[in-house]
């Protein structure tokens, strides 16, 4: 027999004039292996039916199932209860729009911060379908694997102190997901392009260092060490014409594998 679990779960549907914000309270035996995901399901078939939280793949890829655990940005499908006490507090993500309850809207922030930052390959060649795949070296490739891992759960989002203060900032997915294109061979931008869009208190210069979103990450990706190198690349362009070119260029790649 396992433990007895108390579940404390912030309860809001937006849609209904007559709900209010308010915590319910829910009691759970604990069975071995349960997953926050595994306990809110039981709690939904077998107690609420009006629960709302989202889910997909209950593996740690959809990113779906991000929520506030016990004060932590977090995945419900990676937290295991026997990590956490019998008492158990689950909040909405801060920063998106709420839906009700634990759901949050991520899918429009992400797609409006990947239109701010053109998250796509620009390139000027045409495309030949017939051609053969560009190219490029394993450890390159590897590199931007690495970068392109981010899940879009909005955990590092909903962490970050400058996000949950300000709109307008995009955020370390949105960086990291710069600092992808900026080592892609593929990708023809400058970093005078790269300095327009994030080379500001909106972009790199908005980030206090409170590295909370490296904390809570849960793919681990460097998201500060791409801030860093995103941030030093701005910042060389900004000098643009001050310092000697070799030098710019010299200081602008350092810590960084690819510099353009």
């Amino acid at each position: 027999m396992g433990r007895n679990l108390t579940f404390e779960i912030f309860r809001y549907n937006p849609l209904d004039p007559q709900s209010q914000p308010h915590m319910q309270t829910f009691q759970l035996e604990e069975h071995n292996s349960m997953t926050l995901f595994i306990a809110l399901n039981m709690i939904r078939e077998k107690q609420d039916a009006s629960l709302q939280f989202d889910f997909c793949c209950r593996a740690g890829i959809c990113g779906s199932c991000g929520m506030v655990i016990n004060g932590r940005p977090g995945l419900a499908c990676h937290t295991q209860t026997s990590d956490l006490p019998c008492r158990i507090t689950l909040h909405p993500l801060p920063v998106f729009k709420l839906l009700g309850d634990l759901s949050v809207d991520t899918g429009t922030w992400f797609r409006n911060v990947g239109q701010k930052i053109e998250s796509w390959i620009h390139t000027t060649k045409s495309f030949d379908p017939t051609a053969q795949e560009e190219r490029m070296s394993n450890d390159l490739a590897t590199q931007i694997f690495e970068l392109d891992r981010c899940i879009e759960c909005g955990c590092c989002v909903a962490a970050c102190g400058t996000a949950r203060m300000r709109e307008d900032f995009i955020g370390a997915t949105a960086i990291n997901r710069m600092a992808r294109f900026y080592i892609d061979p593929r990708d023809n931008r400058t970093p005078a392009d790269y300095y327009d869009l994030i080379g500001d208190d909106n972009g790199v210069f908005g980030c206090m260092g409170l590295l909370a979103c490296d904390n809570v990450c849960p793919k681990q990706l460097p998201l500060q060490d791409q801030l860093g190198i995103m941030r030093r690349m701005v910042t060389m362009e900004s000098v643009r014409g001050i310092l000697p070119e070799f030098l710019r260029k010299k200081m602008q790649g350092c810590g960084c594998s690819c510099s353009k």
